[in-house]
């Protein structure tokens, strides 16, 4: 038996955002019926060098389709002319435990956490929703765009970053992409989340840098930054006053922006409305108001991970993609 090696540029070009979606949403359909294993994932901290990787196994029993995804986040690496986040993907056979395929899941990554928000938004946000604010700019906001624009009717995006040069290079470089769209460098934080109907948080800050008032009723957001422990990039008044939906219990307490204020007591486990899961499988509602102001703290599971693996898997066969060797 051989196992297929698919290298990054070979899952870029068979993987779309359309695909991913698809596959995520599934995902988080499965774990919210409670078909699924997925043990919490596994962080191995580097203080020395500023960095860790998580190792994210999990199966889903009714596809019979397992997987474990190794991924660093390393803040620093630009410096050294590597990705700040690389992922290696393992296609596990759960009948024989036989690697079926190894690939780079770098672009997996960055696929299915934009994917993920895009799933959240159209079951949490307003339907009429608009206006997206984008507060950090890089790489990972390529695909949180494409995924929110393919959930809603999105014309105008607003943009942010600590690196000031960055909004406009982003602008020019999607104009051409989203045709009728406005885009918009603003002046801060708060300029760029005035008046947005979605936001995506996108940063590694430890202190939160949106603030409850500047939230407009009906507003719906995507916290992505914060996925290790001490991360926070919302002002905990926000969490309070809002529907909180998190993609996993263990996860979000440990290292979502949930973590800070559960561990500071500011709110509790009773504040948290639902898992995504759940309201993706029709077993709890999503907004229910047009003046709800929605949360969707993202932390990242190993089933997003493993349903999008897979999709390339099938893809790459259709398409006689990647390498055929002889591992084990």
């Amino acid at each position: 038996m051989r196992t297929l090696f698919l290298g990054s540029r070979q899952v870029k070009s068979i993987l779309s955002m359309a695909d991913t979606l698809k596959a995520v949403e599934t995902a988080f359909r499965y774990f919210g019926r409670g078909e699924a294993e997925m043990p919490c994932k596994v962080y191995l901290f580097y203080p020395k060098h500023d960095g860790d990787i998580r190792v994210m196994p999990s199966y889903i029993p009714p596809l019979d389709i397992s997987g474990v995804k190794v991924v660093n986040v390393h803040p620093n690496n630009a410096k050294r002319n590597l990705l700040s986040v690389m992922g290696t993907y393992i296609l596990i056979d759960p009948r024989t435990g036989f690697p079926q395929a190894v690939m780079d899941a770098t672009w997996i990554t960055t696929m299915r956490t934009g994917a993920a928000s895009g799933v959240a938004t159209k079951y949490l946000a307003r339907r009429d929703a608009e206006v997206l604010a984008l507060i950090g700019t890089g790489a990972q906001a390529d695909t949180q765009l494409e995924a929110v624009a393919l959930a809603r009717g999105v014309r105008k995006v607003k943009l942010f970053d600590a690196n000031r040069k960055l909004p406009a290079e982003f602008a020019r470089r999607h104009r051409r992409k989203y045709r009728g769209v406005e885009f918009y460098p603003a002046r801060s934080v708060r300029d760029c989340v005035a008046d947005a109907d979605v936001i995506c948080t996108l940063t590694p800050v430890r202190r939160p840098i949106v603030k409850s008032e500047w939230i407009k009723p009906g507003c719906h957001i995507n916290a992505i930054g914060a996925d290790a422990p001490g991360k926070q990039e919302l002002d905990p008044a926000i969490l309070k006053k809002a529907k909180v939906v998190i993609d996993d219990w263990e996860q979000a307490s440990h290292s979502g922006e949930i973590n800070v204020p559960l561990a500071k007591g500011l709110i509790k486990k009773r504040n948290i409305h639902a898992e995504i899961g759940k309201v993706v499988a029709g077993l709890r509602p999503g907004r229910t108001s047009e003046s709800d102001i929605t949360v969707f703290d993202s932390t990242g599971l190993g089933l997003q991970d493993l349903t999008t693996a897979r999709r390339v898997f099938d893809l790459a066969k259709k398409k006689k993609v990647g390498r055929w060797l002889g591992l084990v």
